[in-house]
């Protein structure tokens, strides 16, 4: 039996995926520039709200809530756009990814803190608006949704 579809509108979810077999693709800043462009792509386009996000050198966490397309979709599409647009020729991402729901303000604040203290934890930075591919970085431009 399928697990059947979430409808959509269903909420705001802090996303995980990973690289396939953990690669450290995103240890080059090229490829970080890229999948942020990718990720800023498909939110202009109005397919998800980004509320938040960090890329990670194996990893990536977004905080959003998809627009008229079910979660599976809105990844999808990040997925799918970075990897058709770095033109590898290897595998780029795991199959699946993870979400939670942030069922409140509480849950979505949580999130935020958990990606943004990302890579702190992992010693890559000092405080959250060090780290260049984050949306709490402090030079960012990028345009992300408020709460």
């Amino acid at each position: 039996m399928s697990i059947p579809p979430r409808p959509v509108h269903s909420g705001t979810f802090l996303v995980t995926t990973a690289t396939y077999n953990r690669r450290r693709l995103f240890q080059v800043i090229a490829n970080c520039d890229l999948f942020v462009e990718t990720l800023q792509h498909y939110r202009r386009q109005g397919h998800y709200l980004l509320h938040d996000f960090v890329v990670m050198p194996e990893h990536v966490h977004l905080l959003l809530t998809p627009q008229n397309i079910t979660l599976e979709r809105a990844v999808g599409l990040i997925k799918g756009g970075f990897s058709h647009r770095l033109g590898s020729k290897f595998p780029v991402w795991q199959r699946s990814f993870t979400d939670q729901r942030a069922r409140d303000r509480e849950g979505f604040l949580a999130a935020r803190r958990y990606i943004h203290m990302n890579p702190v934890e992992e010693r890559m930075c000092e405080t959250p608006e060090d780290y260049k591919w984050s949306s709490a970085w402090k030079g960012a431009q990028r345009p992300v949704a408020s709460e």
